[in-house]
């Protein structure tokens, strides 16, 4: 148990900084190793969420009729391994498309079947918002140093940084296989598509779907929009938005543990509805934001907002969906779905006067939707 208790996380981290090196970075190293053009990009990162968002399905539920995630989440380390090599040595950008397609969508579902065995073994709520943190703590630290990678080495530095994080994963893995008893099948191995599309229909799982799709889609609406928030309304440096951002990255951190802590007194559901509140008090402050200061403070209401939809967020799912695998491939795909619909979100910035503001007020009522439909699913 103690090797559990130190692989686990040592995984997530591994996880978290294979997925910020290399995520934020697709758009980059497509333009400048195979030229791709603005609409070529475009196509390719929606071929490659498709991929990740069938994949998350699909994946998942066969770990879960085996009753084995570590083995399927091996294979995951491995294909990130033959996909960064892949885009390395390709030379053209349909080949480049292809293996972010076949390789890069299996691959991204690693860390969701990590918390499907950390669900299947036992873990507590509070111990899986430790491991959440740590996959956060991947993402403040890997953008910002795969970006200086990439402008002093090269696109394909990040790739073979990527190449060499996923070998060291395969190490840890393979050494959690051996350190944990294999649980048992969460499933029957006879349910199929059947079992999966009778999940998705129950009423209680469609209204959580539905609002972790609103909550996701405020959220990307929200980060795409505040930099040009700070630049067209406040006229300040864009590296304030950046700030922003960051403040509430790092806050991000201490909120997952301070909300896994706050598990053992109050529910799951009940610090997703607080997350969810705070969330809308974000989004609301920030068409009044008139500063740096209250830039900067509202993060505080930002951080709270995403450590509950992200931790506590995905133990409601777990509690719900009793297939540890399909709740974590069910949640992981509320994100994509959420990027997909902030599109008309940010889009409203020019319709009004104003301005980007009005993408924080129109963010504020879907978050608001997002609560109701949590409550919903709450009574049932």
């Amino acid at each position: 148990m103690r090797a559990d208790r130190l692989l686990l996380p040592a995984a997530a981290l591994l996880w978290g900084l294979q997925f910020a090196f290399l995520n934020p970075s697709i758009g980059l190293l497509l333009a400048s190793l195979y030229d791709a053009s603005p609409s070529e990009i475009g196509w390719a990162l929606a071929a490659y969420n498709l991929s990740g968002f069938v994949s998350t399905l699909i994946v998942p539920a066969r770990a879960d009729r085996a009753g084995d995630y570590l083995t399927p989440m091996l294979g995951c380390a491995v294909l990130t391994v033959v996909l960064v090599t892949a885009l390395a040595v390709a030379t053209t950008l349909p080949l480049a498309v292809l293996a972010l397609v076949a390789l890069g969508g299996p691959a991204g579902v690693g860390i969701g079947l990590l918390f499907a065995h950390q669900r299947a073994a036992g873990a507590s709520v509070e111990a899986v918002m430790r491991v959440r943190a740590l996959f956060s703590l991947a993402w403040v630290a890997g953008p910002p140093v795969a970006t200086v990678l990439l402008g002093l080495f090269g696109g394909r530095s990040v790739l073979w940084s990527v190449a060499l994080i996923a070998l060291i994963c395969i190490g840890v893995t393979l050494a959690l296989r051996r350190s944990v008893a294999r649980p048992e099948p969460a499933a029957d191995p006879a349910e199929g598509e059947a079992g999966l599309l009778a999940t998705i229909r129950e009423p209680r799982v469609a209204l959580l779907m539905g609002a972790f799709v609103f909550f996701y889609a405020a959220n990307n609406a929200a980060i795409s929009a505040t930099t040009l928030l700070v630049t067209e309304r406040l006229q300040l440096d864009p590296l304030w938005g950046g700030a922003a951002l960051g403040t509430a990255a790092a806050l991000e951190i201490p909120a997952l543990l301070a909300l896994g802590r706050m598990s053992r007194r109050f529910s799951s559901l009940g610090l997703l509805t607080a997350g969810g509140i705070a969330g809308v008090g974000y989004l609301a402050a920030m068409v009044w934001v008139n500063g740096p200061v209250t830039l900067l403070a509202s993060q505080l209401l930002n951080a709270a907002f995403v450590a509950a939809i992200s931790g506590a967020g995905l133990s409601v799912v777990q509690d719900v969906v009793p297939r540890p695998g399909l709740a974590s491939g069910l949640f992981m795909n509320t994100f994509r779905v959420g990027a997909v619909l902030s599109g008309p979100l940010v889009a409203t910035g020019g319709m009004t006067d104003l301005g980007y503001a009005a993408v924080f007020a129109a963010s504020a009522v879907v978050a608001a939707a997002g609560v109701a439909g949590v409550r919903l699913a709450a009574r049932r």
